[in-house]
């Protein structure tokens, strides 16, 4: 089992240095940024998405923790927002430490979700998955989520 707890704000420091790291490294894998500006975009994605941090309103930001043992095993970032007339929790970032992938724990942390969500009214569970990401998206779809959109892209030799 899996326990969503609140992040602590030194959790939250570590946590926001490496997510611009990675989410730099994701844009240009992705063919979406330059190096050399990757940097700088992700942390401007970053301030305005979370502009007051971990007190930023309609952010939610947890360390996933198992219940036996207690230890952190990972991290959840989702977000309640409206979305075509509906209150919906999207989610920004999931993790699964390395030591602990292929456990179950992350089907048990989105079970947890789907439980905290659905008792505040929320229907609708979203994300976005980089399209490299090929077990992130195995996992979702072996949970149940829908393809709703796809961007494709061609190289051309020049």
């Amino acid at each position: 089992m899996i326990r969503l707890m609140p992040m602590t704000e030194s959790d939250f420091q570590s946590y926001y240095d490496r997510a611009i790291a990675e989410y730099a490294e994701d844009h240009v894998r992705g063919g979406r940024w330059a190096v050399e500006e990757a940097g700088e975009q992700a942390r401007q994605a970053y301030r305005e998405l979370l502009p007051e941090g971990l007190a930023t309103p309609n952010q939610y930001l947890y360390t996933l923790t198992a219940t036996n043992p207690p230890i952190p095993v990972g991290m959840l970032w989702f977000a309640l927002q409206s979305q075509a007339g509906q209150q919906v929790a999207f989610i920004y970032d999931v993790a699964i430490d390395p030591a602990f992938r292929r456990k179950g724990y992350a089907t048990h942390a989105f079970r947890a979700l789907e439980d905290h969500v659905r008792a505040q009214g929320v229907h609708q569970i979203r994300l976005h998955v980089f399209g490299h990401n090929h077990e992130a998206r195995a996992l979702y779809e072996k949970l149940g989520f829908e393809t709703t959109n796809v961007l494709m892209t061609k190289r051309l030799e020049l």
